[in-house]
């Protein structure tokens, strides 16, 4: 018999095993794909071609004396997760497994100005912007709440911490927590929903390794945490407890504290292996905390007391597992509650969030090259706000029902087609809509690869606007994204550029604090291109990144009549993070440096226009500095803007002119010229030689 094996763009397959299924008679495929040889088999046989990185081939002939010549056999490549692409636009993984890895955890934890802080280190990447008396993430043009943050596929509620002020806040979460994590900039999966802007997914660690013990003493506090593993279930358990009033007392503060920020946490995770391919995640984590400063009024010598207190918690439990058939299932329950009470002056409020969210989601590969996934979610979110003095409360308790869908259709290993769709419902606002969402990737061989993605994200109004206003209706944005991505050999460079569109943005009369007249009255846009490139090659223990992103967003919300650039949104943002190791002095030396045009503002001396001035540039210089003297112990010190400048992020001007027709302002500015963080952690187990870096 004879014959010639091609494959699907007709090219000839050398190499290829041609064989009688149990037998010994067969051939091997010439440089021309041909291949030829005789058989003393008879009657009907399968004949296999076999050629790796392709899928095998079986074909039913009938042997009988004289030449058997077969028409030619096309083979299949075979797409996996190793050879296959992957579709980039918009993402960032930050994960030891991913292809093209932007962060790991470690690299979150070691970034000199995070400090320690998930969206610090994010804050370093394309697409966002560094708001400095905020601290939370932004993107795109987009404010914070327009950023979705989940935990192993669960949304968490208020997962910042409550603050005052121009005191910038953190995220509540410990790096440590976490193996890896998943930033969408924009046109993210059909699973998420609720953010106009992006999605962040952060995945909790699965067994842990070892038994240990982590003491931390830092400058800001400290805390313990135990871990107690073996090879089918593990469990950590950690207390921590912070209390800036020692540093405050040694380091001048610009904030005028009454008592300076402190607070308590309390955490447990656990995992343990059900049947052959399960795993169950149970984590549950409380706080406490607040603080209490005296806020200058512009205009006047009079300053009033804000005193904050806080109490937080969350609880999830998820489970997944592989089923026969090629299907992966998961399950999830979390619940997140968070207790503000704010004293201002002589006002006492009040204010209780909650969110209870349930989803199950089926993936199911139906070949290598056709995968789908399907889920349902159903979200429960009280909320509530009080005047404890006056007795005055208003509520409401919303419940979202939402459905998904997505299809990967990979037409090659250099080809990826991705389709979307999300529908949602809300009780509250009477709602109903849906989200479709596309992306295509393809492998440019050895240039890299271009992604595109485009969609529609809807999100609610945020609670305070949506108590006052319970017929308000979801705010819309279009994504369109189009990625190049390189990744070999230690580098990595990312260029993307992107246009989003905002429609029924949330508009009233009045100021911030009394909104009146609240309706869906707002749009705009945002428009603009990064670039990333990160380099651990060239230099030899040494990593850098670098980062640009161009922003031209302009939008009508909030009290604004007119579209304006939001003072959230900078146009141009450049960071730089540089990480050397010396090895004989067993450390390492981190440097990074933030810069942005500066922030935009609404100054009345100027003229009646909105948002007629900007501030100075924002630049921030940080350094670090960890020591390993032993295998078991970090010392890591940093210091963030060590050059003191003086960073103002805007103005509050005094609602009435002076007697020169003036309006006076008093600058929005840092908490202190500079932040030093001093830590020493200590890993206790029974090697002697395992330490918290294990945990990254």
């Amino acid at each position: 018999m004879s014959g010639k094996v091609v494959d699907e763009k007709g090219i000839a397959l050398p190499g290829v095993n041609v064989f009688i299924k149990g037998g010994y008679e067969g051939a091997t495929s010439k440089i021309d794909g041909s291949y030829r040889f005789e058989t003393e088999s008879k009657g009907y046989q399968i004949l296999v071609f076999q050629f790796m990185g392709f899928k095998s081939s079986h074909l039913s002939i009938e042997c009988k004396a004289g030449l058997l010549e077969i028409e030619a056999i096309v083979l299949t490549e075979e797409i996996t997760e190793m050879n296959a692409v992957t579709i980039s636009a918009g993402a960032m993984e930050a994960s030891d497994e991913s292809k093209s890895v932007i962060l790991r955890p470690l690299d979150i934890v070691t970034t000199p100005s995070a400090m320690g802080d998930i969206m610090g280190a994010f804050q370093t990447l394309p697409g966002t912007s560094t708001v400095g008396n905020d601290g939370r993430l932004f993107v795109r043009g987009g404010d914070a709440s327009e950023v979705g943050i989940y935990i192993d596929g669960m949304r968490v509620g208020n997962a910042y911490g409550t603050t005052a002020g121009n005191v910038p806040t953190r995220t509540r979460f410990n790096p440590n927590l976490f193996k890896g994590t998943f930033f969408r900039t924009g046109g993210y999966s059909a699973e998420y929903g609720q953010a106009l802007s992006s999605a962040l997914a952060l995945n909790t660690k699965d067994l842990s390794i070892r038994s240990q013990g982590d003491l931390s003493l830092m400058s800001v506090g400290g805390g313990y945490s135990h871990t107690l593993a073996d090879e089918k279930q593990s469990i950590t358990a950690s207390a921590n407890y912070f209390n800036l009033s020692p540093y405050q007392g040694l380091i001048k503060q610009e904030i005028d504290f009454e008592a300076a920020p402190k607070a308590w946490d309390v955490e447990i995770a656990a995992q343990k292996k059900t049947g052959k391919n399960g795993l169950l995640k149970v984590m549950a984590r409380t706080e406490s905390g607040g603080m209490s400063l005296w806020q200058p009024l512009p205009g006047t010598d009079r300053k009033v007391l804000v005193d904050l207190k806080n109490d937080y918690s969350y609880a999830q439990a998820n489970w997944r597992t592989a089923l026969e058939n090629d299907w992966i299932v998961f399950a999830g329950i979390s619940y997140s509650k968070n207790l503000d009470n704010i004293a201002f002056d002589s006002l006492q409020i009040e204010r209780s969030t909650q969110l209870i969210h349930l989803k199950s989601t089926a993936v199911k590969d139906f070949s290598d090259r056709l995968s789908a996934k399907f889920g349902v979610e159903h979200f429960i979110h009280p909320y509530s706000e009080k005047l404890i003095r006056e007795g005055w409360v208003r509520d409401f308790e919303d419940q979202e029902t939402y459905l998904f869908t997505e299809w990967d259709f990979y037409l090659n290993k250099d080809l990826v087609f991705r389709g979307g769709l999300r529908a949602g419902t809300s009780s509250v606002s009477k709602e109903k809509w849906l989200d479709p969402r596309f992306s295509v990737a393809y492998q440019l061989k050895e240039k890299g690869q271009l992604s595109f993605a485009a969609g529609s994200f809807h999100q609610l109004p945020v609670d305070n606007f949506h108590v006052l206003n319970t017929n308000l209706q979801n705010s819309e944005s279009n994504h369109l994204i189009l990625n190049h991505l390189f990744s070999k050999d230690g580098f990595t460079f990312r260029a993307e550029t992107f246009y989003k569109s905002y429609d029924n943005l949330v508009t009233f009369e009045g100021m911030l604090d009394k909104p009146i007249h609240l309706e869906n009255g707002g749009s705009g846009y945002a428009k603009g291109i990064d670039f990333f490139f990160r380099d651990r090659k060239t230099f030899r223990n040494t990593d850098y990144w670098i980062t640009y992103s161009f922003v031209d967003s302009k939008r009508s919300f909030n009290q604004f009549e007119t579209q304006v650039q939001p003072s959230f949104a900078p146009k141009h943002n450049l960071s730089a993070v540089v990480k050397h190791f010396i090895v004989p002095l067993k450390s390492q030396l981190g440097a990074s440096f933030a810069y942005n045009d500066g922030y935009s503002y609404t100054n009345p001396n100027v003229d009646k226009s909105e948002m007629n001035a900007k501030t100075k540039s924002f630049q921030n210089l940080s350094i670090s500095w960890s020591y390993l003297p032993k295998p078991n112990l970090i010392i890591h010190l940093a210091c963030t803007n060590v050059l003191g400048r003086d960073n103002v992020f805007g103005y509050t001007f005094s609602p009435k002119a002076n007697s020169q027709g003036s309006f006076e302002s008093i600058p929005q500015g840092q908490v202190a010229p500079r932040f030093l963080f001093l830590g020493i952690f200590l890993t206790l187990s029974k090697d002697k030689t395992a330490n918290n870096l294990n945990n990254l």
